[in-house]
């Protein structure tokens, strides 16, 4: 099957826009390596919320088991051509292919776990007061669904978003983002094969985010936003969605703290703090930011950090045994360059790394910068990049309020091995999710998301399904 797509998906079909316009998508391992992609306008914006608006009352009256099955086929489906899909997402995004094909199957595993929990929307009965009363709440869908995707995880953040909103009933509308359409695209075509009605999935491909933006919320059909994006865009996004109370799900940018007490496991913290710094290059929003590491295991800890940062191998995301591909564009590029100049500039070291594999390229070394202060940008700024920033410390009061000084709360990490500070640390941190003795925090079953500027709402879990969903409550009277 091709899942090769360079069109928009509107009501079961594939659509030539009107305008018969294109935009370039790069391939960041070689810009020079250019697809084509069909750039949606208003009239094709609007057509996909008319048909998902028209499709809305067949999908919602379908049973949350016979939902389920179709979801569960898609499920079935995006296994089955995983590597299809990886091959795409490597193309457009640039990671390397064993970690894209690792993000299909995660991706995938929202599928599978909202088809099963669609049948768990549960209501209630509440006692009622008088005698001759009822009370009953249950729960329905929200309604059409306008769902914006980022770049850095371009099938994960669709299927988490679109999976739970299908599994309530709801049907969606999906504006990936300019720098990786053609994933979500892949994704549409297997969800036309496991039988998806018409109207029920639909995705703009569109190279001016704002048009889609101004049609959805001058549209009152239109009753939730999900969003994945920057905190600044997402503070517009909610000052629009407030002019029609839309309802609205935000994940948004992290700096996430990652501390090291005297008493972790050594080999255990380094290993997390590969996984949680350097996947996907940096470029995720639960990446390590602010690495903080105890003055009794400091030489030790960055011994063996060292070592493993030192054997990452950076390239092309197609070639074998690569860890880290490209960054996504040269604005990238040029932020992680800013952010070091500063730090050095201010005291910092670059004791690894520094810069890029070769001029013009988007290729960055994986460095480690040490002596970083809190006066520095990169203390206060989320990194997107492979830029290990290290901070040592010896009280735990002092590095607790330090991690916490931040207007973001997404992630954080610690390791160590004491319990009773395990629970305290934990409950301590001002982060929606929290990694104790863990880099990897991610999982369909586990509610994701932030608080403070990080974000509102969660995704996965059964919370993940309630933001899809609106309580209704009848109350019967005259019941004698």
């Amino acid at each position: 099957m091709n899942l090769q797509k360079n069109r928009p998906f509107i009501n079961g079909k594939w659509v030539n826009p009107t305008k018969g316009k294109k935009f370039n998508v790069d391939n960041p391992a070689d810009p020079g390596e250019q697809t084509l992609v069909m750039d949606c306008g208003v009239e094709e914006c609007k057509n996909a919320v008319d048909a998902a608006h028209n499709a809305l009352p067949a999908w919602s009256s379908k049973s949350a088991t016979e939902r389920g099955e179709i979801l569960k086929k898609w499920y079935e489906l995006i296994l089955e051509n995983q590597d299809k899909l990886a091959a795409i997402m490597t193309e457009e995004q640039g990671k390397p292919l064993a970690e894209a094909k690792g993000e299909i199957v995660y991706g995938a595993s929202f599928v599978k776990w909202f088809a099963e929990e669609a049948v768990r929307a549960y209501g209630e009965t509440i006692p009622a007061p008088a005698s001759a009363s009822r009370f009953i709440t249950i729960r329905q869908p929200v309604g059409v669904v306008a769902a914006i995707t980022p770049w850095n995880f371009p099938s994960a953040m669709i299927t988490r978003k679109a999976a739970p909103a299908l599994a309530a009933g709801c049907t969606i509308v999906i504006k990936p983002s300019e720098e990786t359409p053609m994933s979500a695209l892949g994704l549409a075509a297997l969800a036309e094969k496991a039988g998806m009605p018409p109207g029920v999935f639909n995705v703009i491909t569109i190279s001016d985010p704002t048009v889609f933006s101004e049609v959805i919320f001058s549209d009152d059909r239109v009753r939730k936003l999900s969003f994945t994006g920057s905190t600044q865009v997402g503070k517009r996004l909610m000052e629009a969605a407030s002019q029609s109370i839309k309802k609205i799900s935000l994940e948004l940018g992290g700096n996430a703290p990652f501390i090291v007490f005297e008493d972790a496991d050594l080999k255990r913290a380094v290993s997390g703090l590969m996984m949680a710094k350097f996947r996907n290059c940096g470029q995720a929003c639960t990446a390590a930011n602010r690495i903080y590491i105890h003055s009794d295991i400091y030489d030790d800890f960055m011994k063996l950090f060292k070592e493993k940062v030192k054997n990452l191998k950076v390239g092309p995301g197609t070639q074998s045994g690569v860890n880290l591909g490209p960054l996504i564009n040269q604005k990238a590029v040029k932020k992680v360059r800013q952010l070091l100049k500063d730090a050095v500039d201010k005291g910092a070291r670059v004791t690894l790394g520094g810069k890029e594999m070769e001029k013009d390229s988007l290729f960055f070394q994986p460095t480690i910068l040490e002596n970083c202060t809190e006066e520095m940008n990169v203390f206060k700024e989320e990194i997107f990049g492979p830029v290990a920033a290290i901070y040592r410390f010896d009280d735990y009061d002092k590095i607790m309020a330090s991690a916490n000084r931040t207007p973001y709360g997404l992630a954080s990490y610690f390791y160590s091995a004491d319990v009773a500070r395990c629970w305290l640390a934990a409950e301590a941190l001002e982060s929606g999710m929290v990694g104790i003795n863990s880099g990897f925090i991610s999982d369909a079953s586990a509610p994701f998301g932030g608080i403070k500027e990080s974000g509102i709402g969660r995704e996965g879990s059964r919370y993940g399904l309630d933001e899809y969903l609106e309580i209704k409550y009848m109350s019967f009277g005259g019941i004698k």
